[in-house]
């Protein structure tokens, strides 16, 4: 079993910055893949950044030079930094950890611009 904790979420004034983090632990051997996700009231959640084995990077189009994910090399931790916030990033943001088919959610972290 993995547990994950996200942190960092707040209030930010737009084209503002916030660094969410998301922290793994307990069984915490292969995992591969560790990624950002939010949810929008009303909306379905989707993929914001992921990164792969530790090294490979993907970004949704919509945060792409805005948002950047980074890890902590010491340990199963992973950051999203970011920047130029809009009122429409407002929402729930989740970290995943998947480890091979297996995969946990945190319980997420509100993150709400103001306009």
């Amino acid at each position: 079993q993995v547990r994950v904790v996200e942190s960092g979420g707040g209030l930010v004034q737009a084209g503002g910055s916030l660094r969410l983090s998301c922290a793994a632990s307990g069984s915490i051997s292969r995992i591969n893949v560790m990624g950002w996700y939010r949810q929008a009231p009303g909306k379905q959640r989707e993929l914001i950044a992921g990164l792969v084995n530790g090294d490979n990077t993907n970004y949704a189009d919509f945060v792409k030079g805005r948002f950047t994910i980074t890890r902590d090399n010491a340990k199963p931790t992973v950051f999203l930094q970011m920047n130029s916030l809009k009122f429409e990033d407002t929402a729930v943001y989740y970290c995943r950890v998947a480890q091979g088919v297996n995969y946990y959610w945190g319980q997420g972290t509100q993150v709400t611009v103001s306009s």
